[in-house]
């Protein structure tokens, strides 16, 4: 396979070793391509495993030519299900080896033309295509090991509520209420969260009003650009919120 095959961004499918190699590549040579995704879906598909991934960290290996994602006409990145199982590929190698780019690059040379490759798998995370279901209140209180009563206090509190008039509740609820019942086992109280909806309703409404053109335009690339910045944006606040608040709690132990 030519560099130029391998590197370009309509790829060469790997090639299928041979039955001596002793097993066939660890990442499928077929990959359903029909669904593109932004830089910021990628990110929240890979952040469970890869906590410290980022949006300058993908832009970054982009830049070394480990990565090669597709753009479109208004030059925002679009990620297929081969990329992400690349990106996926490249931090195994830096988190589990400690492996240099060069290193990494090599070895992704190698899975395109089928050979094996030591260390990381190059495969598909689980539930790439399921952002995550909606759960009822019995299954929220199981997996946050909230009590009823503190699960109302937080509804109170605005910080977990049901979808609408139902008794459902929205994935991120789960993530809320178990970090909630953490804070309260150290003495905080469901009233004194309350400040973290404030400020976080504030940023919110401060980068939804930065897309705001954006989001009233009617055509998908306006909506799927909308999608990104928000992303983006989201990822700087929440990387600023977290050095100010190590920033603050370093300040007072020291």
């Amino acid at each position: 396979m030519s560099t130029r095959c391998a590197w370009t961004r309509r790829r060469c499918a790997p090639a299928t070793r041979s039955s001596s190699a002793g097993s066939t590549s660890s990442l499928p040579t077929a990959m359903a391509e029909d669904r593109e995704m932004s830089i910021g879906e990628v990110i929240n598909l890979l952040r469970d495993e890869f906590p410290d991934i980022s949006v300058s960290k993908i832009r970054f290996l982009e830049s070394q030519g480990l990565i090669d994602p597709d753009r479109t006409a208004s030059g925002y990145r679009q990620f297929d299900r081969k990329d992400l199982a690349r990106l996926r590929f490249i931090l195994q190698q830096q988190r589990d080896h400690f492996l240099p780019l060069k290193v990494i690059k090599s070895k992704l040379t190698l899975w395109e033309r089928g050979e094996e490759v030591d260390g990381g798998i190059l495969e598909e995370p689980d539930g790439a295509d399921d952002p995550g279901e909606p759960i009822d209140r019995e299954t929220l209180l199981k997996r946050s090991g909230l009590t009823n009563a503190q699960l109302d206090q937080l509804a109170a509190a605005g910080l977990v509520r049901p979808v609408g008039d139902t008794d459902v509740y929205p994935p991120e609820a789960v993530v809320i209420a178990t970090e909630a019942r953490r804070l309260m086992e150290h003495g905080l109280e469901p009233r004194h969260l309350r400040t973290i909806k404030i400020a976080t309703d504030r940023m919110s409404d401060l980068i939804i009003q930065l897309a705001q053109p954006l989001l009233k335009a009617s055509n998908a690339e306006a909506k799927a650009r909308a999608r990104e910045l928000l992303n983006d944006c989201s990822d700087s606040i929440r990387a600023i919120s977290r050095a100010l608040l190590a920033l603050e709690v370093r300040q007072q132990i020291t």
